[in-house]
């Protein structure tokens, strides 16, 4: 590497250029006159390639965190709105669905490359959707964005308990039809027509299920009960690499697996 001496040569001067490090190194320390800055930085670019999978653990999830609060906000600034309301008074959230399925079907084409296949399969009227349920139900969410955009459709889901307890979330599960059950009010819903879907695995195998996919629906068989009393198809479905999008905890869950018991 040719030494660099003149404050006005090129990092690219001489048969062999610097490094991007290196002429980095020298134009800091040719502006701030501090010595051997390309140690600071070597060992700041270490530290930033160690942490930078820790980065993307937290980052992810914040986002989707930031997302679903847009879409809270948004839905309350749409619920102000009287002369929207009157626009679509046969169903006052149209519209309100539409611009968070766009947003949300953005974001899994952008983050994730999400795409829908099979959606020919579902039936005009009643279907009962079962789904295996990722680390995070984010899957899903990207599923009901694109189904309203391509069908104009909505799909009302089952979730446990806790999801009515999270601040600020009501408004959101209202809109976009999220029931806790019971079995009576799964069919009821598929009585009306609508779409419903379910994940029988719930919270365990979202905690407790592996990179093979296992399948942890225990004696969780009610799903099927729900569709023989409403008359409607199963329709299963299933999201390729949702467990290679988020990671949990993998084999130290499985240390308290036993003890984990949802109510």
């Amino acid at each position: 590497m040719e030494e660099m001496t003149g404050g006005n040569e090129s990092c690219t001067a001489g048969p062999t250029s610097m490094s991007y490090l290196a002429c980095l190194s020298y134009i800091l320390e040719e502006w701030t006159g501090v010595e051997d800055i390309g140690d600071y930085l070597s060992y700041a670019f270490y530290i930033l390639w160690v942490l930078f999978p820790l980065v993307v653990v937290f980052v992810l999830p914040g986002v989707i965190v930031i997302l679903f609060y847009v879409s809270i906000l948004w839905l309350h600034i749409y619920k102000r709105k009287n002369e929207i309301k009157e626009a679509y008074s046969h169903d006052v959230w149209i519209g309100a669905r539409e611009m968070l399925a766009t947003i949300w079907d953005g974001h899994g084409r952008i983050w994730h490359g999400y795409e829908l296949h099979g959606v020919e399969n579902i039936p005009q009227g009643p279907g009962l959707v079962v789904f295996y349920h990722g680390a995070t139900p984010v899957d899903y969410i990207y599923f009901i964005a694109r189904l309203h955009i391509m069908k104009k459709r909505c799909c009302n889901v089952v979730a446990d308990h806790f999801v009515f307890r999270l601040p600020g979330f009501r408004i959101l599960l209202e809109v976009f039809g999220v029931i806790h059950g019971p079995k009576e009010a799964c069919v009821r819903t598929l009585e009306k027509g609508q779409l419903l879907a379910i994940a029988p695995g719930g919270v365990r195998e979202a905690l407790f299920s592996d990179e093979m996919y296992t399948i942890l629906w225990s004696d969780r068989k009610g799903f099927a009960q729900v569709a023989i009393d409403a008359k409607v198809p199963i329709i299963p479905m299933f999201t390729q690499n949702v467990r290679e999008g988020f990671r949990t905890l993998g084999g130290i869950t499985t240390l308290w697996r036993k003890d984990f018991t949802p109510s």
